[in-house]
């Protein structure tokens, strides 16, 4: 057995040790670089008759890293990986609904970086400060549980996003030109809309994407938010390609920059007019909505917004 093949069969060995934690292939590197130093060190040997000379700890520990690939990790079917770069790798005997159910039960599932497991409603403000901070998008909670629920038990499903924002087009603009603009009814802001899930994988990526495809379908831009994706990119540029929403990884990791240091993975295909007709139905179902769009309203008659008023402010 080479001492390549025994450095991939240590790191699977080492994940199932740890089950359930995640590394990326760097930090797998390092693990095995201090657990196994007489077989790194017959690695380095090994080197000497190579073009790639692996003379110091760090090229070795660089080499040992690209080894350990979604090729040969992820060959194994007991390993879970990642989309986002760089890939992390864990352990899991769980099946992707399992591992759904398990991100959905508070203290389950701690995302990629995170020191605890936050819940969904935990996740509300963090996606907020990255809107406001990053894309100056006031935000708002729809809470479903506010709605009146008149078309029976299941007449309100996937009808209300978690988030709603709102983004003033006329931030910077000259006085005289917002008052041109107010004039003539030239549109000042953008609507948004965004569903959020902890976790999404095969088992659930087209359910958690047509819910957002259904419940933003009155905004200007529809966003599927999540703070972990795996297996799933492809699957999610086809159906953004399809259909428009896009795709947000909500990073957690408090020791990366937090949610400001979120990203967008997908942009949002804009439609360039709202669907006031189903707005409608959201504002007569939900007083959450209601209340979002007499914010709306309210700029649009004075030209400005009240920051304090909304869930995510400028402190």
């Amino acid at each position: 057995m080479s001492v390549e093949f025994r450095m991939v069969e240590k790191a699977l060995n080492f994940l199932q040790s740890r089950q359930g934690e995640k590394f990326t292939a760097r930090e797998l590197a390092s693990e095995l670089f201090r657990l196994y130093p007489d077989e790194c060190q017959q690695k380095r040997l090994r080197s000497k008759a190579k073009v790639t000379r692996l003379d110091t700890d760090e090229a070795l520990i660089q080499q040992i890293s690209a080894e350990l690939n979604v090729t040969t990790l992820g060959s194994s079917p007991n390993i879970k990986m990642t989309d986002e770069r760089p890939r992390h790798y864990y352990f899991s005997t769980k099946s992707d609904e399992a591992e759904i159910e398990a991100a959905e039960t508070a203290g389950a599932f701690p995302a990629v970086g995170a020191k605890i497991a936050y819940t969904e409603h935990d996740l509300y403000p963090m996606l907020g400060q990255f809107l406001l901070k990053r894309y100056n998008i006031f935000s708002k909670r729809i809470d479903e549980k506010r709605s009146k629920n008149n078309h029976g038990p299941h007449g309100n499903r996937w009808l209300f996003p978690d988030i709603v924002g709102f983004e003033d087009l006329s931030r910077d603009w000259d006085e005289e030109i917002k008052s041109c603009a107010q004039y003539f009814g030239n549109r000042k802001t953008r609507l948004w809309s965004f569903e959020v899930k902890k976790l999404i994988n095969r088992s659930n990526v087209r359910e958690a994407y047509f819910q957002a495809v259904s419940n933003s379908s009155w905004a200007n831009f529809g966003y599927l938010v999540a703070t972990e994706f795996q297996g799933v990119e492809e699957e999610l540029r086809i159906l953004a390609g399809l259909h428009g929403i896009g795709v947000i990884r909500l990073n957690v990791d408090m020791d990366d920059g937090g949610p400001v240091e979120s990203e967008i993975k997908i942009p949002a295909r804009e439609r360039e007019d709202v669907d006031w007709s189903a707005a409608n139905r959201l504002a007569q179902e939900n007083t959450d909505f209601l209340e979002y769009l007499k914010l709306i309203r309210r700029f649009y008659q004075t030209g400005d917004h009240t920051p304090a008023e909304w869930d995510c402010t400028e402190d």
